[in-house]
C-alpha cells in the first residue's frame, strides 16, 4: 500500500466499483501542530484521494504502522498495489525509518488514518525571565586590587522577547508528544517549550557575559544573531530538539535592570567623576546642616557632629561645600608645581649654570662647588677664558657663542 501522486501517475480504473474518498486537512494556522483525519468507519478505501496543502506533512497510518508519508503539497491516491513512495520533501531519511520500525504503544487495532503535521514556522511565541538572572556587564569593569585584572560588574536583568519554532522530525514529535490524538495544539506544549527556551537563554547569557564576548548589558537586544548562533553551537536547545522541534528564530525585545543593579551602575558612574563626587558631598553637607538647624533640642550636638565629620575628612567636606571648584583649582596648581619640579630634576634649568673661570667646571649657584671661586657678573668665554662685555653674544677672540 502506498501513495501515487496524481500529477505524475493516472488513477487506475481497475476498482471501478470501489467507492473513492477524499481526505484533506484545512489550513492548520499557527495553533494546531497535528490533526488526524479518517473516515467514519476508520478505514481508508483503496483509491482514496489524499490532498496535502502547503506547509503540511501527511503520514498514512495503518493499524499501528506507518505505511507511507509525504511532505510535498499535492493530490495523491492511496493504492493497495503500490509500494511506499515516500514523497519526502525535506524528510526523506525520517520517513524511511518510520516505515521500517515505527510503532506506537497502545495503538487501536484496525485503525487507518492520515495524520497531518504543521511543518510551517510557528511564530509569535513570547518568553520572559520570571525572575532576574545574573549577567556579567563588561561596560562597567572593576579593577581587582589583588591581581590588577579588570572584572565585570555583576548585574541582574529581566529579558523579554519572542521566538519561533518548527517541527523538524514528525516521527519523533508523534512518538514523544502527540501520539495518535485527534488534534494536538500548540497550547498543550507551549509552556514546556517556554521553560526550556528560558533555560537555554540563561546559558546563552552566561556565554555572552564572559571575557570572549564582553557584550554590554544594554546591548543584548541587538545580539539576535549571536544568541541564535550560540544556541546552535552549544546545543542549548537539546531538550527541545528531542521532541522533534527546533528553535528557528530568537529575539530579545527588552532588557530591564533590577533596582539593586541600577544602584550599582549609578555608584560606578558617580565614582568615576570627581565633579559628581563633589556634588554629592555638597548635597549631603547641606542636608546635614539643615537637619541640624531644625533640631531645636540638639542643634549644638548636630553641628558638633558635622564638625567632627569635617575633621575626619581633612576638611574635604566643608571645602567642597564652600567652594566646590576650589579643590579643582588646587589640584591644577599642585599638578603645575609637580611639573616644574620634574623639569628641574630633568635638567630643564641648565640655563642657570656657568663655567668657573678658574677650574673650568660647569657649576650652578654663586660660588664654584669645586674651587670656591665667586661667580663674576662679567662674561667670560667658556673656551678661551677671555673677558667679554655683558651684551656680547660671541667671543671676540675665538668666536665661541657666549651664554
Amino acid at each position: 500500500m502506498g501513495l501515487i501522486k496524481a500529477a505524475t501517475s493516472a488513477i487506475g480504473s481497475t476498482f471501478k466499483d470501489q467507492w473513492k474518498e477524499a481526505i484533506r486537512c484545512e489550513d492548520l494556522g499557527n495553533d494546531i501542530l497535528m490533526m488526524k483525519k479518517t473516515t467514519q468507519n476508520g478505514v481508508i478505501s483503496n483509491k482514496s484521494t489524499i490532498i496535502v496543502g502547503p506547509g503540511q506533512c501527511a503520514i498514512i497510518y495503518d493499524n499501528g504502522r506507518v505505511i507511507d508519508a509525504t511532505a510535498e503539497e499535492g493530490v495523491y491516491t492511496l493504492d493497495d498495489s503500490s509500494t511506499p513512495s515516500f514523497f519526502a520533501g525535506q524528510f526523506g531519511a525520517v520517513f524511511k525509518e518510520m516505515w521500517q520500525r515505527f510503532t506506537y504503544n497502545g495503538a487501536t487495532a484496525k485503525q487507518q488514518a492520515v495524520f497531518f503535521f504543521n511543518i510551517k514556522e510557528i511564530i509569535d511565541n513570547k518568553f520572559g525571565t520570571p525572575a532576574p538572572v545574573p549577567f556579567q556587564d563588561w561596560s562597567h569593569p572593576i579593577p581587582n586590587q589583588m591581581t590588577g585584572q579588570m572584572l565585570p560588574l555583576r548585574v541582574e536583568v529581566k529579558c523579554f522577547g519572542k521566538y519561533t519554532f518548527k517541527i523538524i522530525n514528525p516521527a519523533i514529535f508523534m512518538n514523544e508528544i502527540a501520539g495518535t490524538a485527534n488534534i494536538y495544539r500548540k497550547s498543550q506544549l507551549i509552556e514546556q517549550i517556554r521553560s526550556e527556551v528560558i533555560a537555554s537563554f540563561q546559558n546563552v547569557l552566561n556565554e555572552l557575559g564572559n571575557s570572549s564576548y564582553k557584550v554590554p548589558v544594554l546591548e543584548l537586544p541587538s545580539q539576535t544573531d549571536e544568541i541564535k548562533e550560540l544556541m546552535d553551537q552549544k546545543v542549548f536547545d537539546e531538550p527541545i530538539r528531542r521532541r522533534g522541534i527546533s528553535i528557528l528564530g530568537f529575539a530579545v525585545e527588552s532588557v530591564t535592570i533590577d533596582d539593586e543593579s541600577e544602584k550599582k551602575i549609578d555608584s560606578y558612574e558617580l565614582s568615576s567623576n570627581a565633579f559628581m563626587q563633589q556634588g554629592t558631598l555638597v548635597n549631603a553637607y547641606s542636608n546635614a546642616v539643615q537637619d541640624a538647624a531644625k533640631n531645636a533640642n540638639g542643634a549644638a550636638n548636630g553641628f558638633m557632629g558635622i564638625g567632627m565629620m569635617n575633621m575626619s575628612s581633612g576638611g574635604t567636606v566643608s571645602g567642597a561645600a564652600t567652594g566646590p571648584w576650589q579643590n579643582t583649582e588646587n589640584s591644577v596648581a599642585k599638578e603645575q608645581e609637580k611639573t616644574n619640579i620634574e623639569q628641574v630634576e630633568n635638567g630643564s634649568s641648565k640655563l642657570d649654570s656657568w663655567q668657573c673661570p678658574n677650574c673650568k667646571k660647569e657649576v650652578q649657584g654663586n660660588f664654584c662647588s669645586e674651587c670656591g671661586t665667586k661667580k663674576s657678573s662679567d662674561k667670560f668665554c667658556p673656551n678661551c677664558g677671555k673677558k667679554a662685555s655683558n651684551d656680547a653674544k660671541f667671543c671676540t677672540e675665538c668666536g665661541t657663542k657666549l651664554v
